[in-house]
């Protein structure tokens, strides 16, 4: 008997083995078996199939071990790893490598902690009044903040949003602060809770759960294009519960769930023991077993991060991607795959319905949508007929050279109208939200005698002036240095330019001084927990303006916000990718969908110094249709995804050896261009990053098949690379730095 394994390393191919007698019951597709490798006795591979005769001139090794009690990857997860290792140039033991959960490749599948019950924590009478009291227990004191203000929840949320909150939560029973509820988990069989707790939809949530229950038992993809605050999630939400009925599993996919930990409690609340969350704040035995409830049956509906694509839930019915625009779905580190476009390559193979859902949809998946690959489904309007807020646009160019209406430089870039719109909303007892996507105090500092510029030593980029550590910092490496006010170099003074989240955090509170105020980035937030304290607060209304990066502009939901202000809406424009103007919009409309989510109406400012581009018109305006037609038809001139498709090659290493190997690799993908462009070989925008000299080319073609011919001559120069560099393939780049 014959078996080709891939090997869980960073080679191409696969390698063909035979398998001894006495193993021959266990070797079966999927599961992981001990192989002879180069020189390892026992390298990890992956049994993909069974080929009848052993390729010519190979002198075959035997199988030394099978290494699980069942398969790990079921067929049709074989079969999506198989394809993705062909499109994305993988090799292929890597991605099975990716596919599996941390700790389960060093671990035997077959054995996992214990999973408890469906739990559910809750802040008991009289809590609030002890928060004063742990100040010297701070991950106690986050705890109950959360649990205040969200009240009773499934211990699911609450360790997703902080993900070190068991011992606390303990220590808060024991002092009589909260309670932990055990609810048994349905037998199966029994009727799903959805029905009961589902509420009512409106005509057009009814009229796309229609489309998708129409639907159901084949491969139909969908675009759920709802604005914010449209109630994509309960259509999510009844779409699986009907899946469920029918004895089919689901599978739902959302950016960032640290950012939304709510999400994953409306599942628990609605499916209870049904749902398997998998995210990296549960730490590796409690991801295996998550993983293993989805493995063994127990559980049959997942929600996780990307790498959930790989889950393996039997028998799909359907699958969702929530938010399906956001670029955390590209995995930029490892195997570079795109999360959202294996779904559909998973949905098809499985003849299950997909529900991409987004208020800003990309503009690749809109293209599907019009060409009639997709089905479009829309949520034109807020539940419960809130309407949108109103969009206010001040030209910061208009305001230079300190003229009348002029910001005092103190107030962080705030311009007069949205420091009389903060005072406003303040005095309405109303909340906040100002969003700029630039951490620090300053973002550059400069001699203004000699004009030096403070640069990272290991990375081509500026530092960063934090006031409140009095450093500057690189925030690729994390290099710092302490900052002085005399130049290093001729002795000048210096000073900084830019605006950070820093700056209008103290901005802020010279402008209301009454204010509770606090600031939400990777700064002010040193991990889960401190950023569930903060939101916890900002819900219960212990916070009056929140102010923060793009932390503050995914997902939450805050009813007392009738105020969101853009402190600089440029700050993405300026990037060399195609995609800037894209990524700009979509912010730009998620953020500005935090306001008037409750009883009162909303409103946004957005503050910017090009207010004619389109990004930012048409998001004054709401306008996606309009923005989306003019973006697609820049890009058909130029040949851009959706008009086309790319590979990026990134190369790193010393500085003579990257350049080296990247005009060896530019040499080799001439003769084999065809109906591809290339551009480069080039520095990369970042030419420097971590201390090693990068380079990339970029190549152009009308559809993916005529971009094999280039992989195939660069690979060649890639197994072995003049210079030493390493060499990474990314098809479909999503950034272009």
């Amino acid at each position: 008997m014959l078996v080709e394994v891939a090997v869980a390393a960073a080679v191409r191919g696969t390698f063909t083995y035979r398998v001894p007698a006495s193993l021959e019951p266990e070797v079966t597709l999927g599961r992981r078996v001990a192989v002879p490798f180069g020189r390892s006795p026992r390298a990890t591979g992956y049994v993909l199939g069974f080929p009848e005769s052993a390729p010519d001139g190979v002198a075959l090794r035997d199988v030394a071990a099978v290494l699980d009690q069942f398969p790990l990857f079921t067929a049709p997860l074989v079969k999506l790893l198989r394809w993705a290792e062909d499109y994305y140039l993988v090799p292929p033991g890597e991605l099975f490598r990716a596919a599996l959960p941390p700790g389960l490749n060093a671990r035997g599948g077959g054995e996992a902690p214990a999973r408890r019950a469906v739990e559910f924590a809750a802040p008991c009478d009289g809590a609030a009044g002890a928060l004063d009291g742990l100040g010297r227990a701070p991950a106690q004191r986050a705890v109950l903040e959360y649990l205040l203000a969200r009240g009773r929840i499934p211990l699911e949320e609450l360790r997703a949003a902080l993900p070190k909150a068991r011992p606390a939560l303990t220590a808060l029973v024991k002092r009589g602060l909260a309670r932990v509820e055990a609810e048994a988990p349905a037998p199966a069989g029994a009727e799903l809770p959805a029905s009961a707790a589902a509420p009512a939809l409106t005509p057009a949530q009814a009229a796309a759960l229609a489309a998708v229950e129409e639907a159901a038992g084949a491969y139909t993809p969908f675009l759920l294009l709802g604005v914010t605050g449209s109630g994509k999630t309960e259509v999510y939400l009844q779409a699986i519960a009907r899946a469920r009925a029918r004895g089919k599993g689901a599978l739902v996919l959302v950016p960032e769930i640290g950012l939304t930990p709510q999400l994953a409690g409306r599942f628990r609340a609605r499916f209870g023991a049904d749902v398997a969350v998998l995210h990296s704040g549960l730490t590796p035995p409690e991801r295996h077993a998550e993983w293993l409830r989805l493995r063994r049956g127990e559980a049959r509906i997942c929600v996780g991060v990307r790498s959930a694509i790989f889950a393996p839930v039997e028998d799909v019915g359907v699958i969702v991607v929530d938010e399906e625009h956001d670029g955390s779905f590209k995995q930029e580190d490892g195997p570079a795959y795109h999360a959202r476009d294996l779904a559909v390559v998973r949905a098809r193979l499985e003849q299950a319905v997909l529900l991409l859902g987004s208020a800003t949809p990309s503009l690749e998946t809109l293209e599907n949508a019009r060409r009639g690959r997709y089905r479009l489904l829309e949520l034109p309007e807020r539940v419960d007929g809130r309407p949108m807020p109103e969009v206010e646009v001040v030209d910061l160019s208009r305001r230079r050279g300190g003229g009348r209406g002029a910001a005092r430089p103190e107030l962080g870039l705030l311009s007069p109208r949205l420091a009389e719109m903060l005072r406003e909303t303040l005095a309405a007892g109303q909340q906040s939200i100002l969003f700029l996507n630039r951490r620090g105090y300053e973002t550059l500092v400069v001699c203004e005698d000699c004009g030096r510029e403070e640069q990272c030593e290991r990375c081509s980029v500026s530092l960063t002036h934090h006031r409140r550590r009095n450093v500057l910092t690189c925030h690729y490496c994390g290099y710092s240095v302490p900052v002085t006010p005399e130049c290093p170099a001729c002795g000048g003074m210096r000073r900084g330019l830019g605006v950070g989240t820093e700056q209008v955090e103290a901005g802020v509170k010279a402008l209301l001084p009454g204010a509770r105020v606090e600031r939400l980035d990777r700064d002010a937030v040193s991990g889960a927990d401190d950023l569930a304290s903060v939101l916890a607060r900002f819900a219960r209304r212990e916070l009056d303006v929140l102010v923060g990066t793009q932390m503050v502009a995914k997902g939450h939901d805050f009813p007392g916000v009738t105020l969101v202000g853009v402190v600089l809406a440029d700050t993405s424009l300026a990037l060399p990718d195609f995609r800037a103007r894209e990524r700009t919009f979509q912010l730009l409309a998620q953020v500005a969908g935090r306001a008037g989510r409750g009883g009162e109406a909303g409103r946004v400012l957005v503050q910017t110094f090009h207010p004619e581009e389109p990004a930012i018109d048409c998001a004054r305006t709401h306008d996606y249709a309009r923005f989306a037609e003019g973006e697609l038809a820049w890009r058909r001139q130029l040949a851009y995804p959706p008009h086309g498709r790319m590979m990026a090659v990134r190369v790193e290493g010393s500085e003579a050896g990257a350049r080296r190997t990247a005009e060896a690799l530019g040499q080799a993908a001439r003769p084999a261009l065809g109906r591809a462009m290339m551009l480069g070989p080039a520095p990369a925008a970042l030419e420097r990053l971590r201390g090693k000299s990068r380079w990339h080319l970029l190549f152009k073609a009308p559809d993916a098949a005529s971009l094999r011919p280039v992989h195939r001559a660069l690979a060649r120069v890639a197994a072995r690379p003049p210079g030493g560099a390493a060499v990474r393939f990314d098809m479909d780049p999503y950034s272009m730095l």
